[in-house]
């Protein structure tokens, strides 16, 4: 469990995989149906929720780390739409850094919105030239040497 004080208290937890997949929907695809936002390799990521003293046991944030030798992607990082702009996220992916140097990764990644790439930049990953889209959306990997 991780701990920051702000002014309000949150915590972070490992997540059952059914309460980010709901986040993920709600968040990510609403218009599409809920097998849209599971991954293949789920079962192989370890899933992370921000809670709040308010949401009970529900998270506000969720975000899926999956690793793969001395890399490791994060993916599907969803926070609840009411509850953006709180630094709820900003929380979350700062764990989400300090637990992969915490277990020696040597390269974390993502598939980032391109819309949402500064946001990423604050964390220190930066954008390849990697780019794809899907549906509607053009994503570009950003990457962190730690």
């Amino acid at each position: 469990m991780y701990n920051r004080s702000n002014s309000h208290s949150t915590h972070i937890q490992i997540v059952p995989i059914e309460q980010v997949w709901q986040l993920r929907h709600e968040v990510m695809w609403p218009d599409r149906e809920l097998d849209y936002v599971k991954l293949a390799d789920d079962a192989d990521g370890t899933h992370y929720g921000l809670f709040t003293e308010e949401s009970n046991d529900h998270p506000v944030s969720v975000i899926s780390l999956f690793v793969n030798g001395n890399e490791a992607q994060f993916r599907k990082f969803a926070t609840r739409t009411e509850c953006q702009g709180r630094g709820y996220g900003s929380q979350l992916l700062a764990f989400v850094v300090q637990e992969s140097e915490r277990l020696g990764i040597s390269r974390l990644y993502c598939n980032a919105r391109t819309e949402k790439a500064a946001f990423y930049e604050t964390f220190g990953l930066r954008p390849t030239a990697e780019t794809f889209q899907k549906g509607d959306k053009a994503y570009v990997i950003m990457e962190r040497m730690l």
